[in-house]
């Protein structure tokens, strides 16, 4: 995972994804890109950001544009991550980079994500100075490629103990696969399964087995929760198992069988106070 493509809007939700972003840079010595995102003009009707008092002239969108940068680049160097190319000259630390020279929608995001090994994002929350679903759903599903979503407060630690909500589904089995790199690098890598919410397939404990083969200190865990969506029992278990990061599939079930099953994916990203890798 050497390159993290981070979109930044101009509020104060950024701290926590450009912290989530950096603990699994320093992991790798990944390359962070930031880009200024902003509304698609000829979508402007249909997007949620707030126009209220805002005429999206040439003046504004650079200011906004100047404002995202300006909170990327205050990052970077008060954490100590230099430009690439610049002092030190470390392969291994990381670094940071800022090349498009205009905003970039949410559409923009999901599209320029397809060259970066991973996205990192804000759990969406309601409020206009929050992280949007939109954009979120547009790098997921554009993309191709996994999302590190953030919670709200930034976390201490990352990786050290990764929790897989495995639902035999294929959207997980590639998130999992996405995953690999950063499950070898972890010390525990508990999995589990709610009863009565998944596929037909291969089961957690056959998954702990071929992650073993890779080297992954994987182990099997049962699950007896009975929280009353599968959602909330992924949050419970992942939190009693002591995840600092929760491996998850987005977007399993259709909408309709969403609706049925609780709409898992939707209750975990209103609610998880832990990171999540999470790919389509």
């Amino acid at each position: 995972m050497k390159s993290i493509l981070v979109p930044v809007e101009a509020h104060s939700g950024m701290a926590a994804v450009l912290e989530t972003a950096r603990l699994l840079a320093q992991k790798f010595g990944s390359y962070i890109e930031g880009v200024a995102l902003g509304p698609d003009l000829t979508q402007i009707v249909a997007a949620d950001f707030s126009l209220d008092g805002i005429v999206f002239d040439d003046a504004v969108r650079r200011d906004i544009f100047d404002e995202a940068r300006q909170i990327f680049e205050s990052f970077m160097h008060d954490s100590g991550i230099p430009p690439q190319g610049g002092p030190p000259d470390d392969a291994t630390a990381p670094s940071y980079g800022w090349r498009r020279p205009n905003l970039v929608s949410d559409t923009g995001v999901g599209e320029y994500g397809r060259v970066f090994d991973i996205i990192a994002v804000g759990r969406p929350s309601p409020g206009v100075e929050q992280p949007r679903k939109s954009t979120l759903e547009s790098a997921l599903i554009e993309s191709g490629r996994p999302l590190l979503i953030a919670p709200p407060r930034a976390p201490g630690r990352l990786g050290e103990t990764i929790a897989i909500a495995w639902n035999r589904s294929p959207e997980t089995a590639r998130t999992v696969a996405f995953a690999l790199p950063l499950l070898k690098t972890a010390k525990d890598v508990p999995v589990f399964t709610i009863p009565g919410y998944s596929l037909s397939g291969p089961d957690h404990v056959q998954l702990v087995e071929n992650l073993q083969r890779h080297d992954v200190p994987a182990r099997a865990v049962d699950v007896h929760e009975s929280a009353k969506t599968p959602g909330l029992a992924v949050l419970v278990t992942a939190r009693a198992i002591g995840a600092d990061l929760l491996i998850k599939g987005g977007y399993t079930q259709s909408r309709l069988r969403q609706f049925i099953f609780g709409r898992a994916t939707g209750q975990i990203l209103a609610e998880a106070n832990i990171p999540i890798f999470m790919a389509h």
